[in-house]
């Protein structure tokens, strides 16, 4: 005797097989008039949870112990300032 899933299974294929062979028209047209009223109650919400009156949320803040690093000191002198912004010279040949 095989005990591999493929042997054990074989049986119910040969029946669904037949049954499809049989009725898949049938079949067909059942899972189609199903469908229509599965996928508008999907989209209406029903795969939501239903929340009760009494549930409510719990929300964990973690405060950090550190603060954070101090800023560095602002750069003074002439030397750092940016150049003018003037396009009066910007394409000069």
């Amino acid at each position: 005797m095989h005990k591999d899933p493929i042997y054990l299974l074989d049986p119910v294929f040969r029946f669904l097989d037949g049954l499809i062979h049989d009725y898949g028209d049938y079949l067909y047209m059942a899972l189609v008039y199903v469908s229509i009223p599965l996928i508008a109650w999907i989209l209406s919400g029903g795969l939501r949870r239903k929340q009760s009156a009494h549930a409510h949320t719990s929300i964990i803040v973690i405060h950090s112990p550190m603060r954070p690093p101090p800023l560095p000191p602002p750069i003074s002198g002439r030397e750092s300032d940016p150049p003018p912004d003037d396009d009066g010279d910007s394409f000069a040949a």
